[in-house]
């Protein structure tokens, strides 16, 4: 019989869709990346959010050094 849903495959592809680029995302404004698996616990997901959208990024702390040597 088949049920409706994502299904347990659909729920990894769907944590893997989100999990990877906040990964990235945390990585580049100078978080630990690991923080980001908290996307996949129902409420510290939207704490996440709110978390990268008003914290001060690590990354704006440091003096700008100018453009990297080619």
């Amino acid at each position: 019989m088949m049920h409706g849903g994502f299904g347990f495959f659909g729920l990894v592809i769907a944590a893997i869709a989100v999990v990877i680029p906040l990964w990235r995302i945390c990585a580049r404004l100078g978080f630990p990346p690991w923080i980001s698996l908290a996307a996949l616990v129902p409420l510290a997901n939207v704490l996440l959010l709110y978390f990268l959208a008003f914290a001060e990024w690590p990354m704006e702390k440091t003096p700008n050094k100018g453009p990297l040597p080619m």
